[in-house]
């Protein structure tokens, strides 16, 4: 699939480009909104706003290749207004039941090891909690991870280093099952 060339499509109109796009890359969206949101139907509405604003504002993307990156930065948004409105707190409080369920599940991971991480993660603050997640748990790069949540990639290198630190001292000292 070339993006750029699906992308240049969906600016001229073509609304089954901007659906292949997305279609292309519908689990990492459904995964990012479930993260932030917590469960299927609010993370399948965002996605759902997503979609219209990506539709609506495709013209705006400057550079074709970021387009992944761009709609993933609305995602984000969509979901923090959302949550804001809800006056919920975010990012992997309710990690467990539709986790286990296959949603963010590695094979190579058992349920032991995602029990320890949720363990761990109290440990740190929001900030470093949604870096570690987003980098660890997405696989997305710095810049875009530094475009999601709108600070410098420094700072989103310095939130990963810091919580990964914190992590470190409570996993050596045993605090995972406490």
């Amino acid at each position: 699939m070339n993006v750029i060339r699906l992308v240049k499509k969906a600016k001229r109109g073509n609304k089954e480009a901007l659906l292949q796009l997305i279609m292309a890359e519908k689990d990492a969206y459904y995964k990012l909104a479930f993260t932030y949101m917590g469960n299927s139907h609010d993370a399948l509405d965002v996605m759902e706003e997503m979609v219209v604003i990506v539709y609506e504002k495709i013209n705006q993307l400057k550079r074709e290749e970021a387009f992944y990156s761009w709609s993933k930065t609305i995602l984000v948004n969509r979901c923090k207004t959302l949550l804001r409105k809800q006056k919920k707190l975010v990012l992997l409080d309710d990690w467990g039941s539709e986790a286990d369920q296959g949603l963010m599940s590695d094979p190579y991971i058992n349920s032991d090891q995602r029990m320890d991480i949720q363990a761990l993660l109290v440990h740190v603050n929001e900030h470093q909690k949604e870096a570690i997640s987003l980098k660890y748990f997405h696989d997305l790069d710095y810049q875009t991870i530094a475009n999601i949540t709108n600070v410098s990639i420094g700072t989103v290198k310095s939130r990963i280093f810091q919580g990964l630190r914190k992590l470190r001292v409570h996993y050596t000292r045993g605090d995972v099952n406490e």
